[in-house]
């Protein structure tokens, strides 16, 4: 993955010649067309592909939805000003319906879009489209929503019809060409989409307010979405290879592994168990795609809620935090790593996932045994001084329909480790996603188990979007000195010590622990043996674009 690193000089230059070095090793892609950008020029032939997922959407309003399944289906029909381009092995940025961007100033980036940009329904796509774009997604605010990526987007001004400047409150964010490739940055029809309110998909979809590489033709949501390939669209991936793709949603991954094996659909995007992957692997009807890690999976407390939360009954910061730590030392990620995942997910012991700029050990060192091993008495000794009831009650909820069959087994054994040696009674429940992501935001769960994809390559993608205060989780976690730090990074040119910065940064939530990291994993899909361009790069999108058979 990547580190930032404009210097004042290339901030001036188009963003194309804009870059970071590189991290990630490889892609996963198979098509004949190696040109990496662009997709197929093949005008949407090829008749029509089927895609299983168990990944579920929580809107097609893009300023309603900060999830993976929502993402995916965004980056079909929405157009970006910026992408990453296909087969990417450095994630780079590149225009997509910007004609260009680049920085004018230190707290200025300019975008020129493409000339004659439409939507489906022939509404012309114009810098007012982009201003009412990200100035709805903050006005809205939807606390499910991607509006915390805009910490630092200060005022959005229309030079002209194809020009917008975003004027920053940060100089020199190294990170703001990245969040325009990012769930913020899908650009919505202005005539269409109010400004203050959330559009329900089926008015979305009537209207045909779409600019990206497919148009939507049919949607039930969660259950099955027609694309259709969109003749105007101009952007970085060119006209789809496949003329109509079919998006079939899963509630049993063990049917959609029936299905892809039998050639009833034609690929699969998330999520498999490691069992079937391993056992598809060698069937020759199918190819299993690799890609480039980055996802992580990891706890998450309520501030307010967790055990002596600043809203329980018996509020004490000294004792929540004790207990928090507990948990920490009492994991053994190994073993979920081994029993649960095969080794397809492992270990993560740091906020920033291996392979990054900043990627450490916290929590290897300071809790459990300092190996990676769980110490109980460490985490015992760690309650009775804080003074905390023993055993200590604690609620933690898991989603089964989002991150893969797994998670049952996966909260299943972090809840046997937390009760191994009676220092810990968990109250384990499971709720569906489109409820889960409601009730996450709303207090509901005092501890509960997240995943992360993530939004753009960068080490700040693991750090902003969770510990500023305005950060995505609702945590009600919040430190002002991660605050400044996180700012600090952002705007720190140099990646030497930026990436002292993702580690000071790390130290000081790695004690809070408002969030405790557990594994990390790569991207994989599956396909039959006749379908090409399944493209698994540094964008961490899944794309239909280059699908074809």
């Amino acid at each position: 993955m990547f580190d930032a690193a404009f210097t004042p000089r290339r901030r001036a230059v188009l963003l194309s010649m804009a870059g970071v070095p590189v991290l990630l090793s490889a892609c996963a892609k198979t098509s004949d067309d190696e040109g990496g950008s662009g997709g197929s020029d093949g005008g949407g032939g090829g008749g029509t592909l089927t895609v299983g997922t168990t990944d579920k959407v929580t809107a097609l309003d893009p300023a309603a939805a900060y999830d993976n399944g929502s993402s995916t289906v965004w980056t079909q029909c929405y157009g970006y000003l910026l992408s990453v381009a296909l087969g990417s092995e450095d994630g780079r940025p590149e225009p997509d319906l910007a004609e260009s961007a680049e920085f004018t100033s230190d707290t200025v980036y300019t975008v020129k879009l493409k000339e004659g940009l439409t939507f489906a329904n022939g509404n012309e796509l114009t810098s007012e489209d982009v201003k009412h774009t990200f100035d709805r997604t903050r006005t809205i605010d939807d606390p499910s929503g991607p509006s915390s990526l805009l910490g630092n987007l200060d005022t959005i001004e229309i030079v002209d019809d194809l020009t917008v400047e975003f004027h920053l409150k940060e100089p020199n964010d190294q990170t703001f060409p990245y969040v325009l490739t990012s769930p913020v940055g899908p650009i919505v029809d202005a005539d269409v989409f109010p400004a203050d309110a959330v559009l329900p998909d089926n008015e979305i979809v009537a209207a045909e307010a779409f600019c990206g590489p497919y148009t939507i033709s049919s949607w039930k949501i969660n259950e099955l979405v027609t694309y259709e390939a969109f003749d105007n669209y101009q952007g970085l991936y060119g006209k789809p290879s496949t003329s109509s793709v079919v998006m079939s949603y899963y509630a049993d991954q063990n049917n959609m592994k029936l299905d892809i094996q039998e050639g009833n659909i034609d690929c699969v995007w998330r999520s498999l168990s490691a069992t079937d992957i391993a056992d598809l692997e060698t069937d020759d009807a199918v190819t299993v795609h690799n890609g480039p890690g980055g996802e992580i999976r990891y706890i998450v407390f309520n501030f307010n809620t967790n055990p002596y939360g600043d809203k329980t009954e018996d509020p004490d910061s000294a004792k929540a935090k004790a207990v928090r730590q507990a948990v920490a030392d009492l994991l053994d990620r190994e073993a979920i790593s081994e029993t649960v995942y095969n080794g397809t997910y492992t270990p993560l012991y740091s906020y920033i996932p291996e392979g990054l700029p900043g990627s450490g050990t916290q929590f290897q060192d300071l809790y459990g045994d300092g190996s990676g091993g769980p110490d109980p008495d460490r985490a015992r000794t760690r309650l009775e001084d804080a003074g905390v009831e023993i055993p200590v009650k604690l609620s933690l909820q898991y989603n089964p329909d989002h991150y893969g069959n797994s998670s049952g087994d996966e909260y299943a054994a972090v809840k046997n480790q937390l009760e191994a040696d009676e220092l810990f009674t968990v109250d384990l429940q499971s709720t569906e996603w489109v409820q889960y992501s409601k009730d996450r935001v709303n207090d509901v769960y005092p501890a509960y188990q997240l995943g992360w994809f993530p939004d753009y390559s960068d080490a700040d993608n693991y750090l902003s979007p969770f510990f500023a205060t305005e950060n995505f989780l609702g945590n009600h976690y919040s430190d002002p000195k991660v605050d400044e730090l996180i700012s600090q990074q952002r705007g720190t040119q140099d990646p030497d010590e930026r990436e002292a910065l993702f580690v000071q940064i790390q130290d000081l939530v790695a004690e809070e622990i408002s969030t405790l990291p557990l594994l990390q994993g790569a991207q994989i899909a599956i396909s039959t043996a006749e379908v090409e361009g399944v493209t698994l790069d540094s964008s961490f999108k899944f794309r239909l674009s280059p699908l074809a058979k």
